[in-house]
């Protein structure tokens, strides 16, 4: 017995003594510093068998859309512009006009596709999927029920019917209904106006653009694409130019390109544009105490549709799923609200906010949540394993058995947090 717990105590120092920053994991991977633009990464860990007899037989999940183009037209359009106007008054160096170059292209390619999805993005939903059958075969076996909703949003959509048409080819009796309607927005991306006035009464945007003035250093970034500090001084807002050079370049692992804007930044720069952006997730959709730690709970309505739709699905004989497509901005709150891997964490120290808590980590392109129900026969015990980006999370209860839980402690643990809360 001493010999295992002294085993056990050496081997979590060992990963504690090795844990990496996330300074150190930027550097080793600098795709990570895109935050909420990261392609989703191919899960590597194992799964943990099931105890004995146990066996799946209802999975529900929440997944985000897959990689997209940006939103914002501008994010395209004013560093092509900005770099145009350089040109043509004949300031760019030659890093600039490459730049210029590779600009135009991604512009060109994006005009009219703001928001789509990308076909990368599809093919992260197709191999979810496929991960899905093949992880839990006994769910997807026969002519099962699949209910699959969608936001209204068409990335969304597409990200929906690339997982279905996945299962559907292979296995094509099973039964899939998909659907995409505002009836279902209240939980599929509630937009309480309740939650708005938090973010807004706590001032995030405010916060955002300060984050921007003490983390974003422009200097030598504008001196290396233009070679006229006078025009750099009076025709160039530095700050606004990286800030959208960087969204272009971290988000072009979206498409299948040999194009690239990473080489522009330095990894420390790419460090701290990132940190912006993880201490806005944390103060607009996380458990930040500037916003009381409320924020999570404008996914209670998914979550309680997670716990209803289930007790419904327990009490049939037939094996089925419950697919749901959306939003980053629904599932990092979601994620926070169900107190997976930490991502509960509050700190009011923001400059340290990344010793605990990594946006990257929980909301990459195409993340999702899977919530996997097992049950074995002559047993009413229903147990629960919870997979955050295919990869086994732990929960806030007590288990005897982890990765795996108990569902009635599971489900009585968020009816009451969710009680609670809606009570004050």
């Amino acid at each position: 017995m001493k010999k295992s717990f002294l085993l056990g105590l050496l081997c979590c120092s060992y990963f504690v003594l090795n844990a990496q920053t996330a300074k150190e994991e930027i550097n080793d991977n600098i795709y990570l510093s895109a935050a909420n633009y990261y392609a989703y990464p191919n899960p590597t860990s194992k799964l943990t068998p099931a105890p004995s007899g146990y066996k799946p037989f209802y999975l529900s999940h929440y997944g985000r859309h897959g990689s997209r183009y940006l939103i914002d037209p501008n994010d395209y359009k004013y560093p092509l512009h900005v770099l145009q106007e350089a040109k043509h008054n004949d300031v760019l160096t030659g890093l600039g006009e490459n730049t210029l170059t590779i600009l135009d292209s991604i512009s060109a390619m994006a005009e009219g596709r703001y928001g789509e999805l990308t076909a990368l993005g599809a093919r992260q939903h197709k191999e979810i999927a496929a991960r899905m059958y093949r992880n839990f075969p006994e769910i997807f076996q026969g002519d099962a029920t699949i209910d699959a909703r969608s936001t209204v949003v068409i990335r969304c959509i597409l990200s929906m019917m690339a997982e279905c048409n996945q299962l559907q080819a292979l296995n094509p009796k099973l039964h899939i209904a998909a659907d995409a309607s505002h009836h279902d927005m209240y939980y599929m991306n509630n937009n309480d106006p309740y939650f708005v006035n938090i973010r807004e009464g706590n001032r995030i945007d405010s916060l955002f653009a300060d984050l921007k003035k003490k983390y974003a250093h422009p200097e030598r970034l504008m001196k290396s694409l233009f070679k006229d500090t006078d025009y750099i001084k009076w025709k160039i807002d530095g700050t606004e130019l990286m800030i959208r050079l960087y969204s272009v370049a971290v988000n072009m692992q979206s498409h299948d390109t040999d194009m690239e804007l990473f080489s522009l930044f330095t990894k420390d720069e790419l460090y701290d544009l990132w940190r912006i952006t993880n201490v806005y997730w944390y103060a607009a959709f996380g458990p930040a105490p500037l916003t009381e730690g409320k924020m999570p709970y404008i996914q209670a309505n998914l979550l309680e549709n997670f716990l209803d739709t289930a007790d419904t699905c327990i009490v049939k004989k037939d094996n089925t799923a419950t697919l749901r497509f959306g939003h980053e901005s629904c599932l990092l709150p979601l994620v926070c609200l169900l107190e997976l891997d930490n991502a509960d964490y509050q700190t009011t120290d923001l400059d340290n906010l990344d010793k605990e808590w990594r946006n990257y980590k929980f909301f990459p392109m195409a993340s999702n949540v899977q919530f996997i129900f097992y049950r074995k026969k002559k047993s009413d015990d229903i147990l629960l394993k919870v997979l955050l980006n295919e990869t086994e999370a732990t929960l806030p209860v007590e288990t005897d058995m982890a990765p795996y839980y108990h569902w009635k402690d599971v489900e009585s643990y968020y009816r009451n947090k969710l009680a609670s809360f809606r009570k004050n």
